[in-house]
């Protein structure tokens, strides 16, 4: 799971550098993840065979709502980037407000979607995909983190 982190935050670093294509890179870059992730989530959460189709509906809604949340988050990093230079205290405070309301709806995201998986499923599907979803989603989180340069204080 760490390589395909990496791979992925990588990817975003990547895709934000290079703004030109950066729609058609994000949506590449969420296809080829998506899939991996898939098979990751596949491995890790055990469904039982019953229950295997309402899973994986709920799991394919949830993914095109991390997307739409994903493609925001690297907005934001684009835009962060582009003007990392300008900053200002204003322009930053704007960004930590962006950034803390994309990372909550995140979160809420995982939750409903845990919510409704336990529904369909089990209590221990619904821990097992929201322990997945949180280790992924930390790994990338540190690996932005970790690339992105601080800003001077002004």
């Amino acid at each position: 799971m760490k390589k395909v982190t990496l791979l992925f935050a990588a990817l975003l670093m990547f895709a934000y550098v290079n703004a030109q294509s950066a729609k058609e890179e994000l949506d590449l870059m969420q296809a080829a993840f998506g899939m991996e992730k898939k098979a990751m989530v596949a491995e890790f959460v055990k469904v039982d065979a019953a229950q295997k189709d309402a899973f994986w509906k709920l799991y394919d809604e949830y993914e095109t709502a991390r997307k739409d949340l994903g493609a925001k988050r690297v907005q934001l990093l684009d835009k962060y980037a582009t003007e990392f230079d300008k900053l200002t205290n204003e322009s930053m405070d704007k960004m930590l407000t962006e950034t803390i309301d994309l990372q909550k709806k995140t979160d809420a995201l995982i939750l409903s979607y845990t919510n409704k998986i336990k529904k369909v499923t089990s209590p221990v599907v619904a821990f097992q995909f929201y322990q997945v979803e949180n280790y992924i989603l930390s790994g990338i989180r540190l690996s932005i983190l970790e690339a992105l340069p601080l800003p001077d204080l002004k």
